[in-house]
């Protein structure tokens, strides 16, 4: 994976203003995806509105990991279930 697509974990932290346990927390927990280069941590750039999501929760409402995972695999539910009713709108709008 080419290095444009990632973004140092130090530079994410620091624009943040977060520790990097935060961010090693969510990796232990299976939340986060990093990938590590050269002995540095990366994430990908597909994990940053998920991570930006997930830290506001941390650390603005004070949510641990367990209820973070819980929270974010509610909020795909209902992005999916979203989707699924364009679909469906649309569908239904090409029968009128």
């Amino acid at each position: 994976m080419a290095t444009e697509q990632l973004t140092p974990v130090n530079d994410f932290c620091s624009y943040h203003h977060i520790e990097y346990t935060v961010i090693s927390m969510f990796h232990d927990a299976g939340l986060l995806e990093l990938n590590i280069i050269d002995k540095v941590s990366y994430i990908p750039v597909y994990e940053l509105p998920r991570l930006e999501r997930m830290v506001r929760l941390h650390t603005d409402l004070g949510i641990n990991p367990e209820g973070i995972e819980a929270i974010t695999h509610l909020l795909e539910r209902i992005d999916t279930m979203q989707q699924e009713m364009q679909i469906l709108r649309n569908r239904l709008r090409s029968y009128e």
